[in-house]
C-alpha cells in the first residue's frame, strides 16, 4: 500500500509563500516521480509539478511558473512545493501524487495523498 503525507498548508495573505510537503515510505519514493495537483473549490483537478528521482522536473499551468518551485529530498524521502507570490486564485487543495512514469503522473498518477488545503486571502 503506497501511503502519501502532505503537510504545510494553511491560510496565508496574497502575496506571501507556503511550503508544502510531502513525504512517503523509502520504497515508494526511490521508484517514482513525485508531485503536485490542486483542486479548487467547483472546479476540476489540476496538474501542478512533478519530479523525478533524477531531477527531471515538469510543470503544470503556465499560471504557476516562475512562482512554484518543486523539489525533492531523497535523503530524507520528501517533495517539497515552494509557493512564491501566492494569489486568491491559488487557493485549493493541494494533492501530493506518486507514479513510476512521470510521462503518466501529469494525467493520471496512480497514488495520491489525502491532500492539504490551502487558502489565500486577498
Amino acid at each position: 500500500q503506497v501511503l502519501l503525507f502532505e503537510s504545510g498548508g494553511g491560510l496565508v495573505q496574497a502575496g506571501g509563500s507556503l511550503r508544502l510537503s510531502c513525504t512517503t515510505s523509502e520504497r515508494t519514493f526511490r521508484r517514482s516521480a513525485m508531485g503536485w495537483f490542486r483542486q479548487a473549490p467547483g472546479l476540476e483537478r489540476e496538474f501542478v509539478a512533478a519530479i523525478t528521482w533524477s531531477g527531471d522536473i515538469r510543470y503544470g499551468a503556465d499560471s504557476m511558473k516562475g512562482r512554484f518551485t518543486i523539489s525533492r529530498d531523497n535523503a530524507k524521502n520528501t517533495v517539497y512545493l515552494q509557493m512564491n507570490s501566492l494569489k486568491p486564485e491559488d487557493t485549493a487543495v493541494y494533492y501530493c501524487v506518486a507514479d513510476s512514469d512521470i510521462g503518466v503522473l501529469p494525467s493520471s498518477p496512480d497514488y495520491w495523498g489525502k491532500g492539504t488545503p490551502v487558502t489565500v486571502s486577498s
